[in-house]
């Protein structure tokens, strides 16, 4: 594994963390347990036992509260206090020899996690105007998938995964956009006086 893909690795990583951190730990964990991942010695930590145990009770717990509208903001919302740091420590580890941490990395990886981070919980607050439950659960298992998919690539292609995530990063983005405008309409159209044709 080049010094290259192990940096790509550790940015990519970090942006998974802001999605999904404990699921993002678990995932790497259990892989490199198995022989399916090559991890870089930095992340070789999630390997152990505990770490998967511990993970993945967590990834579960955020698996049903990520489903349930309000519920999954105020997770998300409070996980802003652990997948910055989390996504920073991921991206240092990753390039990590000799158990010092890079600034700049972290700096990095503290990035992805916040761009993400802040792409979901932002998209998934609006999701939560809408009284339907449908729209919430689908971009839930959406971010699933997103983290279960994006490890296996990141480790398998890191060029292609690290193409893949933008193009993530911008319809995310794009997503959030369009909702917004979609928000902000219907809101000033219920702001409108009615007009009952009375003269």
């Amino acid at each position: 594994m080049t010094a290259t893909h192990v940096f790509i690795i550790g940015i990519l990583v970090a942006w998974l963390a802001g999605i999904r951190v404990y699921l993002t730990v678990f995932g790497m964990g259990v892989a490199g347990a198995m022989g399916w991942l090559d991890l870089p010695n930095g992340l070789e930590v999630a390997q152990s036992p505990w770490v998967i145990g511990i993970s993945g009770i967590l990834a579960g717990a955020e698996f049903f509260a990520d489903k349930i509208p309000g519920v999954d903001t105020g997770w998300d919302l409070l996980h802003t206090l652990l997948r910055i740091p989390a996504g920073a420590f991921l991206a240092a580890s990753a390039i990590s020899t000799d158990g010092n941490m890079s600034a700049g990395m972290l700096a990095a990886g503290a990035g992805a996690a916040l761009t993400s981070h802040t792409l979901k919980t932002a998209t998934r607050g609006l999701l939560n105007t809408s009284p339907e439950p449908v729209s919430n659960w689908t971009a839930s298992a959406t971010e699933d998938m997103t983290a279960i998919g994006g490890l296996a690539l990141i480790f398998a292609h890191p060029e292609i995964a690290a193409v893949v995530i933008l193009l993530v990063t911008i319809l995310m983005a794009l997503v959030l956009w369009w909702l917004w405008k979609k928000i902000r309409a219907l809101r000033d159209r219920l702001n409108q006086p009615i007009n009952l044709g009375l003269k």
